[in-house]
């Protein structure tokens, strides 16, 4: 009885100095589980900050404050856009209204697009009006990134008529846009069809591309006609450049046939001078940063890590509309535009 007693407490004993173990080991792991979301939250912490903080170089900071105005944009309420267009306004009369177009607004909605222009035009009808004045029309369209002059039309009728003479190629549309490169030569058409099509790659996407209805012979050099693509459609962009320097260029463009993408197609695959920021048509078959030209990056005081940041530089610059008597309306470039010009060493041609 005396030895089973012995052997129960030693067993007891050899059990309470298990049991501080394991509660050592227990209290030693929430100790360091503590410790590890502690650290943790402090990390995330420093990472907030950072993002909150205001980069110390301007380039960076211009960038930053872009991204963030694109993403304001989208983050309004839609009475604050329509604010926004209004005071934007540069001309109206009883058929039109003429907008300069923000970065980064898109014109029609779509997936992951809270705000656009076409949504917000029955309240800034009313803004510019009264309450009970109609919504206002959409007579064409400009990409996202694009800025500049915007018709929209006050009634069906009027945004009809502005249409047509669109599509019969009646109104005047003068581009501004900076370019990697020089176009050689430095002012011509560019008269080339463009149709779109899917790129083949680990990441399938479609683009617009050209669609020659000529090319050389591999053998002589000769140009021989080849079978016309039927869905592609027939595309015209007049070009000159305004000013060079820092391996870029600043042209004026003038497209007379309004095919989707047609300016950016026609300058990054037709001539070989990619808009500058124009990620997508940089490359052909990967979605990839544009790669930018050594002097070009020390101009912007740039990375190449973070040319991903830069934003598309095409601005509808001139747009003259025959309605009677010709109307010609003029928005300068956004001020990014014009701090890259200054940065870039391109001077401004004087209207």
């Amino acid at each position: 009885m005396a030895a089973g007693g012995g052997a129960a407490r030693r067993c007891w004993r050899s059990g309470a100095g298990l049991a501080r173990a394991v509660r050592g080991v227990c209290g030693s792991g929430r100790v360091a589980a503590a410790l590890r979301a502690e650290e943790l939250a402090e990390r995330l912490r420093k990472s907030e900050e950072q993002q909150r903080e205001i980069p110390k170089d301007p380039t960076q900071r211009w960038l930053r404050e872009l991204a963030a105005l694109s993403q304001q944009l989208q983050q309004v309420h839609p009475n604050v856009l329509a604010k926004i267009l209004k005071e934007r306004t540069v001309y109206q009369n009883e058929e039109i209204v003429v907008i300069d177009k923000p970065y980064g607004l898109p014109v029609h909605g779509g997936p992951g697009i809270k705000n656009c222009i076409a949504d917000v035009l029955p309240i800034l009808a009313k803004m510019l009006e009264n309450m009970k004045a109609d919504p206002l029309h959409l007579c064409h369209r400009l990409d996202k990134e694009t800025t500049g002059v915007m018709v929209l039309a006050r009634s069906k009728e009027a945004a009809e008529k502005i249409r047509l003479l669109f599509k019969t190629r009646q109104v005047e549309k003068i581009y501004w846009a900076i370019v990697l490169g020089d176009p050689d030569p430095v002012e011509g058409v560019v008269e080339i069809p463009i149709v779109e099509k899917e790129v083949r790659s680990h990441q399938s996407h479609y683009k617009m591309t050209l669609a020659p209805n000529y090319r050389l012979c591999p053998e002589d050099g000769k140009v021989m006609k080849i079978r016309k693509n039927r869905n592609a459609e027939s595309a015209v962009t007049r070009y000159r450049r305004l000013a060079g320097a820092s391996a870029c260029s600043l042209l004026e463009l003038q497209p007379i046939t309004g095919v989707k993408h047609q300016i950016r197609v026609h300058l990054a695959y037709g001539l070989g001078c990619p808009i500058l920021g124009d990620h997508k048509y940089s490359h052909w078959s990967k979605l990839a940063p544009q790669k930018l030209p050594e002097l070009t990056l020390k101009r912007l005081k740039l990375e190449q890590s973070k040319a991903r940041h830069l934003p598309l530089h095409l601005h509808a610059h001139r747009l003259c509309l025959p309605l009677g008597q010709p109307l010609d309306f003029v928005c300068k470039p956004p001020l990014f535009f014009q701090k890259t010009l200054r940065k870039l060493e391109l001077d401004i041609p004087k209207d």
